[in-house]
C-alpha cells in the first residue's frame, strides 16, 4: 500500500474551519501523481507517448471531521483496471495522525491520447508498470459498462 503524508495548511481549510472537499481531491490526485511517478508515469513519460489521466468519478465518504495541526496520510489502492489499461479504478482512504481512518474516495478514470483528444488504450511499457502495483482484496477487470455504473441519462437528453 502506498501513502503519502501532508500537511493541512490554512488554504486547505474551509468556512467550517475543517478541511476543505476541494483539499481531499488536491491530496488525492497528488497521492496518484506521485506513486504513478515511482512506476515510471512521469511528465516526460507521458508526454513521450502522448498520454494523459482524466477523472470519470471520485465518490467520497466522510466519516470523522480533521482539522489543521496534525499531519494527515493518503493512501493509494488500486481497486480495478481494464485489460487495455484504458480505465482504472483506485481507492484513497485517509488517516489521521492516530491512524484513524476519517474518510474514503473511490475514484474511476481512463487514459487520453492528448493529440487525438479520445480514450486510449495504456502502452505495453504502462501496462507492465501497472502489473507491479499491489491490488486491493476487490480488485476487478473493469469493462466500459463498469464507467457508465452510476449514469443516469436526464430525461431532457
Amino acid at each position: 500500500m502506498f501513502f503519502k503524508e501532508f500537511e493541512i495548511r490554512w488554504s486547505d481549510l474551509d468556512a467550517n474551519r475543517h478541511l476543505a472537499n476541494s483539499a481531499f481531491i488536491n491530496f488525492m490526485s497528488h497521492t496518484r501523481m506521485a506513486y504513478l511517478g515511482q512506476l515510471g508515469f512521469d511528465q516526460k513519460s507521458m508526454a513521450k507517448y502522448n498520454v494523459g489521466p482524466v477523472v470519470f468519478y471520485e465518490h467520497m465518504y466522510y466519516f470523522k471531521e480533521v482539522f489543521a495541526g496534525k499531519p494527515i496520510k493518503v493512501s493509494l489502492g488500486f481497486k480495478g483496471m481494464s485489460e487495455d489499461g484504458m480505465f482504472f479504478e483506485f481507492q484513497h482512504d485517509f488517516y489521521d495522525a492516530n491512524g484513524k481512518n476519517f474518510a474514503r474516495c473511490e475514484m474511476m478514470g481512463a487514459w487520453m491520447d492528448l493529440k487525438e483528444r479520445s480514450l486510449t488504450a495504456l502502452p505495453q511499457v504502462f501496462l507492465d508498470a501497472f502489473a507491479t502495483m499491489e491490488k486491493l482484496d476487490d480488485f476487478k477487470t473493469l469493462t466500459k459498462a463498469d464507467t457508465r455504473k452510476f449514469f443516469r441519462v436526464p430525461k431532457d437528453l
